[in-house]
């Protein structure tokens, strides 16, 4: 038994799928751009001195997404940074699913307006494919997490893939499923 359907996917599937089609021409219910995946990933540089930071970090990964996340180790050695192969260097947690959805809808709709000032977030981080990277400055504004608990403020950045083929399909997908766009208006092109 799994999660129960997001509200979020509820909405795609019974208004924004539509808009697009009717609004963007598309023949091919195929063509819809739908949500791929969600990652999330945080940093952990002085894990490789404290592996107490490194749990702490699972804990509160794991925490915000509902899913263990995976710990990253560096590929190659960098004597600069004092750092060998093989060493823990972050964590890194992939949602796909009801889980994605039941994920993006908290970030949209819960987390991202309680960021002090909060004003929208860049519709510039579009990589040229569609897909949408967006960089928080710490884990404290997931309502999860409990302040007290959290030993390091951490930040951590979040990718969103597409099926979109380019970036204003992909922006229009976002903003119709909510994604707090500053400047944003729907068009052809991205700004």
């Amino acid at each position: 038994m799994g999660l129960p359907k997001s509200r979020l996917h509820d909405i795609y599937e019974n208004e924004v799928k539509p808009a697009l089609i009717k609004e963007r021409g598309l023949e091919n219910p195929m063509q819809v751009p739908r949500l791929k995946m969600v990652k999330v990933n945080i940093g952990v540089g002085e894990a490789k001195d404290n592996a107490k930071a490194l749990e702490g970090t699972v804990k509160t990964l794991t925490v915000i997404a509902g899913q263990k996340p995976v710990v990253t180790r560096a590929k190659k050695s960098i004597s600069n940074f004092k750092l060998r192969e093989g060493q823990p260097v972050g964590v890194t947690v992939t949602l796909r699913g009801e889980l994605m959805w039941h994920f993006l809808d908290k970030l949209m709709s819960i987390t991202l307006p309680r960021v002090r000032d909060f004003q929208g977030v860049s519709v510039k981080g579009f990589d040229g494919r569609g897909n949408y990277n967006l960089g928080l400055r710490d884990q404290l504004i997931f309502p999860e997490i409990i302040f007290d608990e959290v030993e390091v403020i951490k930040g951590m950045q979040v990718t969103i893939t597409t099926t979109a083929d380019d970036d204003a399909l992909a922006a229009d997908l976002l903003y119709r499923l909510g994604m707090p766009f500053r400047d944003y208006k729907v068009t052809k092109e991205v700004a």
